[in-house]
C-alpha cells in the first residue's frame, strides 16, 4: 500500500521483518501531521514533511530536532511511554527501523497502549475514577512546581500581548459564523484589560512555565494504574511556555464539556491544594474561555473540509455550538458564597466539604492543608507533633485561620464560591469570616457536621491507621475539640445548617440549599472516613 503523497519507504514498514522486535501485526494511523505505526507492544510516530505555518517539519533536519524535543518534553511526565529516537534506514524498498543503511527518516519510539485506556475513553465507558483525577492533579501540580522550568525573564513568554494574540486570532478566524461571538470577543478584550496587571504579575512571580501545552483527556492514558499525560506540544514554544492556569484551564474545560463539572472541580481543588495557587483563580476563566474558543475554531475548520459525511458534519456542528455555549458560561460565573464548616474530627466535615465542592462548583480550602503549607510541608506530611506543639501551637492555629481568611477573600474576589473547611469551634474563629462576607456582600452559611460519639471515635481511629488524609487528629485531639466547642451566638443561628453524616446525605440538594450552582451528574459518594 502506497498512498498518494506517501514516501516510498512507508509501505516497506508494513513488513513485520522491518522491526528489531516481534510484532503482532502492523497498522498505520495517519493524521494531518504524522504517521503512527502500531506493532503491538511498540509504536513509532513519524513526522510528515509539511509546513503548515504554525508548524514546520519541512526538512529532515527539522524533523530530527522536533523528534528530540518531543522526547525531551514528554519524558518529563510520561517517561515509561517514550523509549527513544529510532532511525528509519534504507534502501527505501526494504526500509526498516534502526538498521544499518542510509537514514531515510526519524521516528519517536513509544510503548503502544490500548486506546480504551485513554482518559476520554475511560470517562465515556464509566471507568474513570475520582482517584485517577486526583492522582493526575497531584502529578501535574508536582510537574509545574519542579520539572516545568519557569520562563526566562529576558524573553516574552507570558507577556500580556503574547497571551492575547492567539485569543484575538480565534475571533478573527470565526468572525461572522455565530451571533454569540461579538459578546465573547468584547468579554475577552475587557477581561484582558482588567487582568493585564495580573498577567504581568504572574509572569514576574514565575507562573509562566514550560508546560505540557495540550493537556486534555485524549492526551492522558492510564498506564500501570498511573495517569500519564503524553503528546505534549513540541512544535511551538509559545503554546507550551504558558501560565500554569492555562494548562489547568484546558483539562477542566474538557471535563466540563463532557458534562462532568463535578470532576473538573475535584481536579481543580486537588491541584490547588498541592500548589497553593489560589491567586491564579483570577485568570482561570479567562483561559477557559480561550481553550473553549480554540476547540470551537478547530470544529469550524473541520466543518469546512471536503468529504464529510452527514453524521460527522452533525457532530462537528454540535461540538462547535457546545464549545461556544461553554465559553459563554465562563463569562457568567455563579454568585460567590462563603460556607464555613463546623465540627470536630471524624464528624465528616471534610468529606462533606469535598463532596459539596464537587456538587456545587466551589473551591475547597482545608485548614489541615493550609496549616502545613505555612510550615513548608506537603498536605500528607506526618509531623507526629503533640497537641499544642510544633505546627499545632495556639500561635500556629491563629496563623492558619488568618491565612484561611486571606485565601477566602482571594477566592471570593475571583468570583468563586468557597468552602472553608476547619473546626471553627468558637465565635472568635468564625467572626472574621462573617465580617468578610458582610464586607463583600456575599451570603454566608455555617455547615455543621455531626455524628454519634462512637462513630466519631471509629472514624478518627481508622483515619489515623490509614494515614491517607492531611488530618493528624487522634482520639486525644478529638477529646480536646469536644471540650472547646462553644454554642452558636444569636446572630449565627440563622446561618447554621446541621447535617448528621452518619445518615445518608443528599449532597446535590444540600448544594442547592446553600445557593451553590449544581454541576451536573455526581457519582454516588462513599461514606466519610
Amino acid at each position: 500500500m502506497n498512498d498518494t503523497g506517501s514516501p516510498p519507504w512507508l509501505a516497506a514498514l508494513e513488513r513485520p521483518e522491518a522491526y528489531p522486535h516481534p510484532v503482532q501485526g502492523v497498522q498505520r494511523v495517519e493524521t494531518h501531521i504524522s504517521w503512527v505505526i502500531l506493532t503491538g507492544e511498540h509504536a513509532y510516530k513519524i513526522k510528515k514533511p509539511v509546513d503548515l505555518g504554525f508548524l514546520d517539519y519541512s526538512t529532515l533536519e527539522k524533523r530530527h530536532f522536533y523528534c528530540h524535543e518531543e522526547l525531551r518534553l514528554n519524558r518529563r511526565l510520561a517517561a515509561p511511554l517514550y523509549l527513544g529516537l529510532s532511525r528509519i534506514t534504507g534502501p527505501a524498498d526494504r526500509a526498516c527501523m534502526d538498521g544499518e543503511g542510509e537514514v531515510l527518516e526519524y521516528a519517536v519510539h513509544m510503548r503502544q497502549f490500548p486506546a480504551e485506556d485513554q482518559f476520554d475513553h475511560l470517562l465515556a465507558a464509566g471507568r474513570l475514577e475520582e482517584a485517577h483525577l486526583e492522582a493526575l492533579a497531584e502529578d501535574i501540580a508536582r510537574f509545574h512546581r519542579t520539572l516545568a522550568e519557569p520562563a526566562p525573564p529576558e524573553g516574552d513568554f507570558g507577556a500580556p500581548e503574547v497571551v492575547i494574540r492567539p485569543m484575538r486570532e480565534n475571533f478573527e478566524h470565526l468572525e461572522g459564523t455565530d451571533p454569540r461571538l461579538p459578546a465573547l470577543h468584547r468579554w475577552t478584550e475587557d477581561s484582558f484589560q482588567r487582568l493585564r496587571p495580573r498577567l504581568e504579575e504572574r509572569r514576574r512571580q514565575g507562573w509562566i512555565r514550560e508546560c505540557h501545552g495540550d493537556l486534555h483527556l485524549g492526551n492522558i492514558v492510564l498506564w500501570d494504574g498511573r495517569p500519564l499525560p503524553f503528546d505534549g506540544i513540541e512544535f511551538d514554544p509559545y503554546l507550551r511556555w504558558i501560565d500554569v492556569q492555562s494548562e489547568l484551564a484546558f483539562l477542566t474545560m474538557d471535563l466540563e464539556d463532557r458534562d462532568r463539572r463535578d470532576l473538573a472541580f475535584l481536579t481543580l481543588n486537588t491541584y490547588l491544594a498541592h500548589t497553593g495557587d489560589y491567586a491564579g483563580l483570577a485568570v482561570l476563566p479567562f483561559y477557559q474561555v480561550y481553550r473553549a474558543m480554540v476547540r470551537a475554531k478547530v470544529s469550524h475548520i473541520r466543518l469546512t473540509q471536503k468529504g464529510l459525511g452527514d453524521t460527522e458534519r452533525a457532530r462537528l456542528e454540535r461540538d462547535f455550538h457546545q464549545y461556544l455555549a461553554l465559553a459563554e458560561g465562563y463569562t457568567r460565573p455563579p454568585r460567590p458564597v462563603l460556607i464555613l464548616t463546623s465540627g470536630v474530627s471524624g464528624s465528616g466535615k471534610s468529606w462533606l466539604a469535598r463532596r459539596l465542592a464537587m456538587a456545587g462548583g466551589a473551591i475547597h480550602l482545608r485548614s489541615d492543608v493550609e496549616r502545613k503549607r505555612l510550615f513548608g510541608l506537603p498536605p500528607l506530611a506526618r509531623t507526629h507533633a503533640a497537641p499544642d506543639a510544633h505546627i499545632y501551637t495556639s500561635e500556629a492555629t491563629t496563623a492558619t485561620y488568618r491565612r484561611l481568611r486571606e485565601l477566602a477573600e482571594t477566592v471570593l474576589a475571583a468570583g468563586y464560591p468557597v468552602i472553608v473547611d476547619a473546626t471553627f469551634p468558637t465565635r472568635d474563629r468564625r467572626a472574621p469570616f462573617l465580617d468578610l462576607a458582610e464586607h463583600l456582600g456575599v451570603p454566608c452559611h455555617i455547615l455543621h457536621a455531626t455524628a454519634p460519639r462512637p462513630v466519631l471515635e471509629e472514624r478518627v481511629r481508622r483515619r489515623a491507621e490509614q494515614g491517607h488524609d492531611p488530618s493528624e487528629a487522634d482520639l486525644a485531639v478529638l477529646e480536646r475539640q469536644l471540650q472547646k466547642v462553644e454554642p452558636w451566638a444569636a446572630d449565627e443561628k440563622a446561618r447554621v445548617v446541621t447535617v448528621d453524616t452518619h445518615d445518608p446525605v443528599d449532597v446535590a440538594a444540600l448544594a442547592r440549599g446553600l445557593h451553590l450552582a449544581p454541576t451536573g451528574p455526581v457519582d454516588p459518594p462513599s461514606p466519610p472516613c
